[in-house]
């Protein structure tokens, strides 16, 4: 029944927007919109020699996009529209965000699984570093091959989007709710965020996933934090208050087109068809690839991830079975309230 009423609430936003447009008119709102997505040429790993060395596409095992954050506090942006006169700039950008998303094949289930950006790997022609550096020296497509690497799960589409334009998109549905666990003081911005619940509008959303200051996990809170809000807006992006409102629709679309930086193989219909999918689902699951503590590389403080456990959870998305994983090892991260 769920799934029914939000399939029905995104019909009928389409209907109220075809109806407000017109036929000529949606084709050419659709052209606007199409045209404010940035697509980075060359994203995925694409020569011959490298495509011999990705894992190989296996049909039925459902659909793995990678997403990535930055919060580079620059005034020149670093993804999306801001960023067409320069999408990469070799050693000037970081992630500091790194999430695999896989949608099952059935488009029942979603897993996201957040890689820790400290995390301590294995670089293709690099060697031991950091993999948010990967992104850093070779872009994406070397940020997916060592992820490629690192799981064996074949990554089929990219989008990154900063984290000014996530809070464009958090103002676009007049924000969000998240509940903290426990009161706790970001000592560097100097915010209080007591225990209950909290709606954020985008300026404190920002401030919501920015903090790792006085979190008691540290980044590992912060990477909770993020989930939370990718939750929190996933939930409010399929409310009837916005889906049956072609104004929220409309400003939603806009701030996430001209945010998002993808690969060159997504379309706008492609976009559209997901956001059909995240209404389908019956379950989500939040994780952080397992770790095994962390520890001191140089002058560099890093995490080192579990070996067996990693590949335990990558070969379960691998083989679209994130929810047997789930059955088997018990949930995730909890979302639902967070420190």
């Amino acid at each position: 029944m769920r799934r029914f009423r939000r399939l029905l609430w995104i019909s009928l936003a389409s209907l109220v927007l075809l109806g407000v447009l017109g036929t000529g008119g949606l084709l050419i709102y659709q052209s606007s919109l199409d045209s404010d997505i940035v697509r980075l040429p060359q994203a995925l790993p694409t020569s011959q020699e490298e495509e011999k060395q990705r894992p190989q596409p296996k049909p039925g095992h459902g659909e793995t996009w990678l997403l990535v954050g930055s919060d580079r506090r620059a005034d020149a942006a670093t993804t999306g529209d801001g960023a067409k006169a320069a999408l990469w700039v070799p050693g000037s950008q970081r992630t500091d965000t790194i999430m695999l998303a896989h949608l099952s094949e059935d488009r029942k289930h979603a897993a996201v699984v957040s890689i820790p950006r400290d995390s301590w790997v294995t670089i293709p022609g690099r060697g031991r570093a950091k993999i948010n550096a990967a992104f850093s020296w070779g872009g994406p497509a070397l940020l997916i091959k060592t992820i490629e690497s690192l799981t064996g799960i074949r990554i089929d589409h990219y989008a990154a989007i900063d984290f000014k334009g996530f809070a464009a998109a958090v103002d676009a549905v007049d924000g969000v709710d998240v509940e903290v666990a426990k009161t706790v003081r970001d000592t560097n911005s100097g915010t209080t965020w007591t225990a209950g619940r909290h709606h954020l509008n985008g300026e404190q959303a920002l401030l919501f996933v920015r903090q790792r200051y006085n979190l008691p996990g540290g980044d590992f809170d912060r990477i909770k934090r993020q989930q939370a809000l990718l939750k929190a807006l996933s939930d409010r992006t399929l409310s009837a208050g916005t889906l049956t409102n072609p104004a929220k629709v409309d400003g939603l679309l806009r701030s996430i087109t001209k945010a998002t930086t993808v690969d060159d193989g997504v379309t706008l219909e492609m976009l559209r068809s997901r956001l059909i999918d995240l209404a389908e689902l019956d379950a989500s699951d939040y994780f952080t690839m397992p770790t095994r503590g962390t520890g001191m590389e140089g002058s560099q403080s890093v995490v080192y991830l579990d070996s067996s456990k990693t590949r335990a959870l990558s070969e379960a998305i691998k083989a679209d079975r994130a929810r047997e994983y789930v059955k088997k090892t018990g949930p995730g991260n909890s979302v639902d309230a967070v420190r």
